[in-house]
């Protein structure tokens, strides 16, 4: 059984995870299939956005409100009562998304945190608010709950946050608790640029496995079983994660065990859908 499939079939039993987020100055925007543009302030729909420094994600976007220290006490407040109200839901894991120049990202990033009080600055400024948001979360939920961060290995921007500023906050947050790190790359500057193909964000995971103990999750156009697998087993990474794979592909890891010559349990009313080739797929 390949090592792809050995981590699906622990979670054949598919536990149930929430990501926590704060759009920052990225929000107010409408729908992705509209155009996905800001939604000015002065519309019903929109609102002025906040964010580290007073910069706006592009030229045409609404400067956005830079944040004080009580309103990060509020925000950083916000997070714990969602992670709690999870907790009661009954959810089995939390993830922190500070990729894709979501609000912790824009703190993490030089581009977009030019504070000059202790939330801004140096690695230890820039990181300091994330960090806060993390042992807060960490504190407030049970002690076996899983709580990973999703991070952007690199801004994929000159002068922005690099895959070495990364690792170091990976450093960090291991020590901090944190249980697994997902790792993305880009969103915060209108400017990236970004080498989109297959496994392009392969190397950024793979750099932050060397750094950490803690288990190290690539993602990006991961679309192939045998793509999935050389990930794993190489030791890139140590899980794969999927999205418009498997929007696209919802039986994806059905696929991809029969392929890889694995097992998923499956619900007793699909047993009969089992194909003649793949005699031992179900159990």
């Amino acid at each position: 059984m390949g090592l792809v499939i050995k981590a699906i079939r622990s979670w054949s039993d598919i536990p149930i995870a929430i990501q926590l987020g704060h759009a920052g100055r990225k929000a107010s925007t409408d729908l992705p299939w509209l155009g996905g543009a800001q939604i000015n302030p002065d519309h019903p729909n929109g609102w002025l956005t906040e964010a580290p420094s007073a910069i706006p994600f592009s030229s045409e976007s609404v400067t956005p409100i830079a944040v004080d220290k009580a309103r990060l006490s509020e925000i950083r407040d916000a997070f714990v009562a969602s992670a709690m109200r999870a907790v009661r839901l009954g959810v089995d894991a939390i993830q922190l998304h500070a990729a894709h120049g979501y609000l912790l990202h824009q703190f993490l990033s030089p581009l977009s945190n030019m504070r000059t009080d202790e939330y801004g600055g140096d690695l230890e400024g820039r990181f300091r608010f994330p960090l806060e948001v993390f042992r807060a979360v960490r504190a407030a939920v049970p002690a076996e709950m899983v709580v990973t961060v999703r991070l952007s290995g690199t801004d994929w921007t000159e002068g922005g946050l690099d895959i070495d500023q990364t690792a170091a906050f990976s450093r960090m947050l291991e020590a901090e608790g944190r249980d697994a790190i997902h790792v993305s790359s880009g969103g915060l500057h209108f400017s990236q640029k970004i080498p989109v193909s297959p496994n392009y964000q392969v190397p950024l995971a793979r750099k932050i496995k060397e750094t950490v103990a803690i288990p190290v999750v690539a993602v990006g156009l991961i679309t192939d079983p045998q793509q999935a697998e050389a990930i794993v087993a190489t030791g890139d990474a140590d899980l794969v994660a999927l999205a418009r794979t498997i929007l696209f592909d919802p039986r994806w890891p059905w696929h991809a065990a029969a392929e890889l010559g694995g097992q998923v349990k499956a619900a007793k009313q699909y047993l009969r859908c089992q194909p003649s080739q793949f005699k031992n797929l179900f159990f």
